[in-house]
Parts: C-alpha cells; structure tokens; sequence
C-alpha cells in the first residue's frame, strides 16, 4: 500500500489575526533553588563528533527529566551515576535532592560513552540508558511515604554500540514495553561520497513485561531504521502499532526492501510517469489521468467539495484524495471522458485570479504543464527584473535585495522536513506530511496518555500539534496556538531550549546562560486601554517577562509544569514560579 499524502489542518478558531505584539511585564517572578551534592554527568563532545547530526542529538540533549504523571518532581544524572530526585515540597521550597537508582557499574572510564538518559514509560516504568549502550528497565513502587517510589531493577542488558533514550510506551493490552534508541554512527563505506560520513540510527526495541510472573523482561523485537538526519521529533504510538518521525531526510528500515523509496527501488529506466497531470487559468483547474487496465469509465466515482477531491477506482477507494490547494465550486466542477482511457477533471475556482502552486496539498505524484502563453506573459512582466550584464548599476537607489539582508527567520533550510508514519507490522510508511517550510521548534509531553505534542512556525505564529494516530488522514489535531512566537523566537541568537507549559498558559526559551524569556498568552484585563492608531479598546493583553538566573554556568536541563519553570545547570537547580495555584 502507497503511503498517503496527507496534511496538518489548522483551526482557525485558534488563531488570532489581531494579535499585536507582547507588552514587558516587569512583575517579579519568585526565582529560588538548590544546590546539588555532586554535578550533572554532562558528556562533551568528542573530537570525532564533529558534525551537525552530533551536536543535535548529544550537544543539545536536555539533561532535566520531567515525570509528566507527577510534573513537579524532577530528575537528573549526576557524575557519580545516581539518578536523582528533588521535587516541590511546599509553594517555594524545593527538596534537598534525593537518589532513587544508581548505576551497577562505573561508566565514567568507558572512552566513548554519551550522556545518559531516561523516558518515563508509564506511572510504573522508567527506561535508562547509561550512555555505554545498556539498557535498563525501572519498575516503580509507589509507597505512601513516598514521591518518586522505589526504583527496582527488572531487566538491564547490552545491546551494542552506546545510543540515548528518545521514547518509550507501554502496551499495556499485550505487556510489551517499546523503546525508542537514537544513536549517530559511521558509514560502513568511508569513500569520497556525498555526506558526512555518518548516518543516524533508530533502534524500535519491544520488550515483554509479565507482570504476573514476578516482572520477567525480555527482549521480543528488534528493527532499524537508518537516515541521513537527526530526527526532530521521533515518538511510537500508545498501543504500539506505529511510529512518527519528524526528519529533513527521509527513514527507512534496514533490509525491508519494501520501505525503500520508489526512487532507489527502481532503476533509471523503470521509474514510473505520473499519475496525472494538470494545467490551470485563472478561473480553472483542470487534471487528466489515464485509466488503468481493466478499469471502465462506470468504475470512476468523483466526488467535489470546496476543500477536497477524491477519485476512487474500482475497489481502490484512494486512488487520488487530499486536500486542494485552495476553494473551488463544487457546485460547477465536472469529470467527463476525454477519450476512451482518459479521464478530465475539470473545477472552478472560488477565488478566481489566484494562481495554484500545487493542485493536492502535499501530493507529489502529479505533474504540472505550464500554458506557453502564460509562461511568456510573465516572463514579460519580470523582464524589468533581469538583465545580461551582472550589476550594471551598483550605485542606483533602489539596489537589489540580498540573502545578507534576510532576517534569521525569513531563512529556512530545511525546506523538504517531513512527518512519515510508519507501520509496525508491515514497516512501510502509510502517511506521509511534507511540512514545507513550516520550521520545528519544539515538542513536550502534554497529556501523559498521548503522544508527546509538537510545535511548527506558520507563518508568524508557533502551532502546537497533538498527534491522534488516527484512522483516516487525520494524523495531527491544532491543540493550541502562541501568537507571533515562531517569529520572537527566530530574534533569539543564543536560545538553547524550547518549551511550553501542558496547559498552554505560557511558552518560554532559555539562552545558553543565565536568561530565560516567558511569553503568557492573551488574558483579560481591568483596566481600559485603547489603541492610539486604530482607536478601538483592547480587552486583553500578552505579556512577556524575562528572568535571570544567579548562575554563570551553562544551563544544561529545561522543563515547564503549568505553574513552574524548572532550570538546570552544573550545580544547581532553580525553579522560577511563573504561575499561582496548584
């Protein structure tokens, strides 16, 4: 089965057009802290993890572990091999961090291990990695005394090469816990190619938990998947049967051959035309396609809507279905029969003049067939714009515009990330979101019984994504929206972590040092204001505030409850109070 073209539909009950700006609030946020026993285990970098792909997955790494059952209880490795506990104990007091778990072995003598890290699996498990390439499984006791339970150690075993916890799940129906590993090796082949020299690995690990039978583990399953990019967003399903990844270039299993992109699969000669192609005017889409064998006109079933086409085939229900580029007529638009094997689909657009970039939204199976007349038209307009002598005139009032004047934010290199769902029994991809030049920002755990959210820049705004792996076409719903941040965020040179609070009542982004910036949503307010240009009343106002911590250190751990923003670094952990109650 083809992957579906599918897409990300905002809500537009979500969004707020008028929205002008944050206004600097300079109320005090309460800031206290703790000093810890021993430093944070960071990793540095090795000489010969020099690429991009090496400081993504291992410079980057958020060594601060939230409990998203319990969200003001946190978590953190230190360089004696503890896993330690502190959590909020009263309103502005934090505890006097706590070991729960302790490494069986000194891993601080191992050359080339990575930091460690952790995925709180469900209320009662946990997953380790101690950075040497062992697995570990935690079972959680939760006695009345109590927070963070007693750590008990059901299952550790080697598994290769050193790699870091991404995520984890409990199917709780079958008893398997999968895991998520990311690990960044060498290529086999060190020959003059394209590329770093490196690809990225993602190990699915299932492991079968009985409970009954005094908590035996063991491992059941193991698939790779293998890309040439660190995955932004990379999380399995809650019942197990699919995974998501967010990348700039594409994952695919290693030794599936059916996983493999047609591109590669097939040779020069062999590669198929396109499905259909398309032309348009100013008033009209029309596409044509040619009917496979054995297939009548009576077998063609059309159907309009002003945002979708689907064209189903026989007993093939999805040979053509998405989303369009922008309204049409239904009302208006026909399919007759050009010839005895080709079909025309002919729709009027509701907004006549505006010009198509694509006919499905995210579909790459068609081609597009420029009309001569047209292309010459607008090569006449733009004849003003060109000329064959480079810069005859570099002195001239008005000179032309170039990459060095674009704003960070107005730049995005990583204009083919896509969102590929991927099939635990078959490992092939049956959805597939081309997110264009939507930028990734972030990604957090909202609902501890779903998948981890994420949040994409449109346009201006950043947009927070809940995944529902659901059913039909639908992978992704808008769960809420952050008002001109995709465009703050860009002016940020030195941020380093990206979050939001599980309620959405607030974003904030920390530097590399010392400063952490808070953006509320639009509340109301008692006060009466009006805007001098527009004169017109507004009724609520966002604000943003900006703390500095009494620290030089690097901040190597970030995390947000509704109420708290939790900041580690070496040797402290601070907790700034941004909301009351709760």
């Amino acid at each position: 089965m083809e992957a579906a073209n599918c897409s990300l539909r905002v809500n537009r009950r979500l969004l707020d057009p008028k929205f002008e700006s944050y206004k600097l609030s300079l109320d005090p946020l309460p800031c206290y802290g703790v000093e810890l026993d021993a430093a944070v285990a960071e990793v540095k970098l090795r000489d010969d993890q020099y690429t991009l792909d090496h400081v993504r997955a291992y410079g980057m790494y958020n060594y601060l572990h939230s409990n998203p059952w319990s969200c003001n209880s946190m978590f953190y490795v230190d360089q004696l091999g503890r896993v330690m506990n502190t959590t909020v104990t009263l309103d502005t007091t934090l505890g006097k961090p706590a070991e729960v778990f302790r490494f069986p072995s000194d891993v601080s003598a191992c050359d080339r291990r990575l930091c460690a890290s952790m995925h709180f699996t469900s209320p009662s498990w946990v997953t380790l990695s101690d950075g040497t390439g062992t697995l570990y499984l935690i079972h959680i006791v939760e006695p009345a005394e109590s927070v963070s339970g007693k750590w008990a150690l059901k299952f550790n075993q080697e598994l290769g090469d050193p790699f870091i916890v991404v995520h984890s799940v409990l199917s709780a129906e079958a008893q398997v816990i999968h895991v998520l590993l990311l690990s960044v090796e060498k290529d086999e082949l060190d020959d003059d190619k394209e590329g770093s020299g490196f690809h990225v690995a993602l190990e699915w690990v299932s492991i079968a938990c009985d409970i009954t039978q005094g908590s035996t583990c063991e491992i059941v399953k193991r698939r790779k998947l293998h890309g040439k990019s660190v995955p932004h967003y990379a999380a399995i399903e809650l019942d197990g049967k699919g995974l998501m990844i967010i990348s700039y270039k594409p994952f695919s299993f290693v030794g599936c051959e059916l996983n493999q992109p047609e591109e590669e699969a097939m040779d020069e000669g062999e590669k198929k035309g396109p499905l259909y192609v398309w032309q348009q005017t100013a008033e009209d889409v029309t596409m044509t396609f040619r009917l496979p064998d054995g297939t009548t006109k009576e077998d063609v079933k059309v159907q309009f809507s002003p945002y979708n086409l689907s064209i189903s085939l026989k007993e093939q229900d999805s040979f053509l279905k998405g989303q369009l580029y922008s309204l049409i007529d239904p009302e208006s638009s026909i399919w007759t029969v050009k010839d005895e094997r080709s079909i025309e689909v002919t729709m009027d657009k509701r907004d006549t003049g505006c010009m198509w970039t694509e006919l499905i939204v995210g579909d790459k199976q068609g081609e597009y067939i420029a009309d001569p007349v047209q292309c010459a038209a607008i090569s006449q307009q733009l004849m003003h714009l060109t000329s064959e002598t480079l810069n005859p005139d570099p002195d001239c009032e008005k000179p032309a515009c170039n990459a060095q004047e674009l704003e960070e934010c107005d730049i995005s290199l990583e204009d083919s990330t896509t969102l590929c769902r991927f099939d635990s029994n078959s490992l092939k991809a049956t959805h597939v979101v081309n997110l264009g030049s939507n930028q990734y920002l972030f990604s957090l755990v909202a609902t501890p019984t779903m998948m981890p959210c994420f949040s994409l820049r449109h346009d201006v705004d950043a947009l927070l994504w809940q995944p529902i792996a659901a059913e039909g076409d639908d992978l992704c719903e808008h769960a809420a929206t952050f008002n001109a941040l995709g465009y703050v965020q860009a002016s940020k040179q030195d941020k380093k972590f990206f979050t939001c609070a599980p309620d959405f009542s607030y974003a904030a982004l920390c530097e590399c040092v010392r400063r952490i910036f808070i953006y509320r949503q639009p509340t109301p307010i008692s006060t009466v204001l009006y805007n001098r240009k527009e004169g017109r009343h507004v009724g609520q106002v966002a604000k943003q505030q900006v703390a500095s911590l009494e620290s030089s250190d690097p901040i190597l751990g970030f995390q947000a409850s509704n109420e708290r923003l939790f900041v580690l670094t070496t040797k402290n952990l601070f907790v700034i109070r941004v909301n009351t109650g709760g």
